[in-house]
């Protein structure tokens, strides 16, 4: 008997829109799965013995981008791994179209994406909220942040875009304090008709 589809939500937003914060609010109190394709990745760097931990180092080394096939092989590792959550919070994933058509072609078949959980914050509170969050990232200063912006801008955005035309997008404003961003998600979270745990 085939299984059923992994329920997916990807949750993207600027550099500092506090996807890791809401991501760990949704696990917290609605049973949602956190599945960051960053941690995913660097954890597997550092699994003894593994064979895609060589290539992810190698592409890490490079300055290269680790080819979508291993992010979303991980992913479907994860979720096969969770067992019976209601669903899945995939964070800062797709990044841009290559990743987009990397899920489609490998994931399709596997997983649904209901929504697409949009963060949006303006540019100059995602910086001030990085620089001011002393968690010890290499890549939080403000030149560093300036280039994820963009990049984000360029790349990721379009991807929102993308959902945005099939009518799949949830925004809320990650502009206030964290607890009144939570609320404003749990609603979007029983509009969806995931209100199992509320």
């Amino acid at each position: 008997m085939a299984r059923p589809l992994y329920n997916v939500i990807f949750v993207l937003g600027p550099p500092g829109s506090g996807k890791g914060t809401s991501c760990i609010k949704i696990q917290e109190n609605l049973g949602f799965v956190h599945l960051s394709a960053g941690d995913l990745l660097r954890a597997e760097r550092q699994r003894e013995g593994s064979e895609v931990g060589r290539l992810i180092e190698e592409h890490i080394t490079n300055g290269s981008i680790v080819p979508v096939e291993i992010t979303c092989k991980l992913l479907e590792n994860a979720m096969e791994a969770a067992g019976d959550a209601p669903g899945f919070l995939i964070d800062g994933f797709p990044r841009n179209q290559d990743n987009l058509e990397g899920w489609k072609r490998q994931m399709d078949d596997k997983a649904k994406v209901n929504f697409v959980l949009f963060l949006s914050c303006p540019v100059e509170v995602c910086i001030n909220r990085c620089l001011g969050r002393g968690q010890g990232r290499t890549d939080d200063n403000e030149d560093s942040l300036r280039k994820r912006v963009v990049t984000y801008n360029t790349q990721t955005l379009p991807i929102i875009e993308h959902y945005m035309k099939l009518g799949q997008v949830q925004e809320v404003s990650s502009e206030p304090a964290a607890d009144e961003v939570f609320s404003q998600i749990v609603k979007v979270f029983k509009e969806a008709g995931f209100n199992a745990n509320l």
